[in-house]
């Protein structure tokens, strides 16, 4: 059976995009194609109750506790949350997160009926020292439960340099021969990194490239709409 095609918008730490709430918005959910929106905390029920598909950007694994300033997966889901990202590379950066960390937040979701989004990927000197599987290998290694991976080489998020889409196909065919054959064939595993209205069918020609978790071009809703036409004109 195919894999649905998910094009998903991480807005950051940034205002949901003008039009964002238009009857013709592209953040809309669609018909054989998943849309989901990552909005700040701040914004997350404003789209949800507006129809949007939406998700968290983060979430603690603990219900409860003395940890200022977090939100736990426990309080995402009162809501209706969908989708919550973990471990993507700036909270691995500035705050810290350990690959424990990631997985424990990604079990607490998956627990709780949010699919987690994890967010994997190698740096330059990783790559150009020929351990960028190493690398993506032990960032999966203590997940056994089912996920929607996103594939994101740091050195191509928010640079405006983004992977080759045969070296990105090179990749997810790596992580998905990492996991059990029948969950590997019904894994969804995005691509993340400078992807644009330019460069979106590139990607989305290749076969284990089933989608894309957007940064900077999911601000622009001319771009973020012409990489979600792209994703439902691909069969």
């Amino acid at each position: 059976m195919p894999r649905t095609r998910l094009i998903a918008a991480n807005w950051k730490m940034n205002p949901p995009p003008a039009g964002w709430n238009e009857a013709d918005s592209p953040y809309r959910p669609r018909t054989g194609l998943d849309v989901v929106v990552f909005p700040s905390f701040v914004d997350l029920d404003t789209c949800m109750k507006a129809g949007l598909t939406a998700g968290a950007q983060c979430g603690r694994s603990e219900e409860k506790g003395a940890f200022t300033g977090d939100v736990s997966m426990r309080m995402l889901k009162g809501p209706g949350c969908r989708y919550v990202l973990c471990g993507h590379s700036e909270r691995r950066k500035f705050h810290r997160e350990t690959d424990g960390d990631v997985a424990a937040q990604a079990a607490a979701a998956f627990a709780l009926g949010i699919t987690p989004v994890l967010c994997i990927g190698e740096s330059a000197e990783e790559r150009e020292s020929g351990n960028a599987q190493k690398k993506v290998r032990e960032q999966l290694q203590n997940i056994s439960f089912p996920v929607v991976i996103a594939y994101e080489p740091v050195w191509a998020i928010g640079t405006g340099k983004s992977a080759d889409p045969k070296n990105a196909q090179e990749m997810h065919a790596f992580i998905r021969s990492l996991l059990a054959s029948a969950e590997g064939k019904r894994t969804r595993i995005l691509y993340g990194g400078s992807v644009n209205e330019k460069n979106a069918a590139g990607f989305l020609a290749e076969p284990d490239i089933d989608g894309f978790l957007v940064g900077g071009a999911s601000l622009d809703p001319a771009a973020f709409r012409a990489i979600v036409e792209a994703a439902a004109q691909r069969p």
